[in-house]
């Protein structure tokens, strides 16, 4: 590899880590905090080398996509291999090193989710009528489930830049984005990264709809924060009287889900976003039904609006107790009950 560097002029790598991978690795010990970065640092010196000169539509140096790919999926708490994968997917395919060198280089783990993510990058996205045919296939192609992570890690920072495409290039990536890889994502369990592509595909595909929704919401975010926040005072001080430890939150409202059931079904604005949403956090899975009894005693549950995710999960393995109240003033309420566990697997 370095005879192939000298080669093509570029200069011996450094012993030491470049400031610009010191955020990504910071990142990294927040979850692996005994682990080696050494290769992190080796897989960046040589894709920062191999992209030298190329650059993205933003004008930006090419090495920023896989390092900002990398910061993604390291904040999710993936392993060295997969952040080295991350920094070096686009090497095979857009530079001279070979998948030869770089499993000489890295190994055969590495070699192999770099090669399964550019296996993908081949494959052509068709009508929206074939989404499930292509999201299949795509699962089956992916033999390491590392792969289609680092995949959807890679859309979503495209998403994220998407701007500085034409106008009709950023359509078409943004509906593919919408009927592949969100659903991917679903499927995954990995709800964070899903929300945010439909929200960035959103707004590219309908930008005064989506303009619109941001609108409303922070025009009435005020009186609906006024009200959470009582909600959320009264749970924690009936759980405090039954000595539950737990943690109380707001649920965001997602732009691209406001949209949705506004349009599904026929909904107004007020009625959905109005509806307040409110998440529990437990340390086990005894404390999710004590919570449940707690909160229904306090207030009604709506008939037929109980769901137990916990005792039988979704296909994607999510756990969690649903139930929407009746809640102060009469409005209903809807409320996520769940271990830290759970919601760290449904979350990320």
């Amino acid at each position: 590899m370095l005879s192939r560097l000298a080669r093509l002029g570029a200069k011996t790598p450094t012993t030491g880590p470049n400031a610009a991978i010191q955020p990504l690795l910071v990142i990294f010990h927040r979850t692996h905090p005994k682990a080696n970065t050494s290769d992190i640092v080796r897989a960046y010196d040589v894709a920062e080398r191999m992209h030298e000169g190329q650059t993205r539509k933003s004008g930006d140096p090419y090495i920023t996509h896989p390092l900002a790919v990398a910061t993604i999926l390291a904040e999710l708490g993936m392993t060295s291999p997969t952040l080295c994968a991350a920094l070096l997917h686009d090497t095979v395919e857009d530079t001279p090193y070979t998948l030869e060198e770089l499993r000489k280089d890295f190994g055969d783990e590495v070699a192999q989710l770099v090669d399964g993510v550019t296996k993908l990058d081949k494959v052509t996205y068709g009508e929206t009528a074939q989404s499930e045919t292509i999201r299949k296939m795509i699962v089956a192609m992916s033999k390491d489930i590392r792969v289609l992570v680092i995949k959807l890690a890679d859309r979503l920072h495209n998403m994220r830049t998407l701007r500085f495409l034409r106008p009709e290039k950023q359509a078409r990536i943004a509906r593919e984005t919408l009927d592949i890889f969100a659903p991917l994502a679903h499927r995954l369990g990995m709800n964070t990264i899903k929300w945010e592509l439909e929200d960035l595909s959103f707004s590219a595909m309908h930008p005064k709809m989506y303009d619109e929704i941001v609108r409303l919401v922070a025009e009435r975010a005020p009186s609906r924060e006024a009200f959470l926040e009582r909600v959320i005072k009264e749970v924690n001080n009936d759980l405090g009287h039954a000595k539950i430890k737990a943690k109380v939150s707001g649920r965001p409202k997602h732009y691209y889900s406001i949209y949705q059931k506004m349009l599904v079904r026929g909904r107004e604005f007020s009625d959905i976003f109005d509806l307040v949403g409110v998440r529990i956090l437990v340390d086990n899975v005894a404390d999710c039904y004590t919570v449940l009894g707690v909160l229904h005693a306090r207030w009604n549950p709506i008939p037929g609006r109980f769901k137990d995710y916990v005792s039988v999960p979704k296909f994607n393995m999510y756990q969690s107790l649903h139930t929407t109240v009746i809640g102060p003033q009469g409005q209903p309420v809807e409320l996520q009950i769940r271990t830290y566990d759970m919601h760290r697997k449904a979350e990320y």
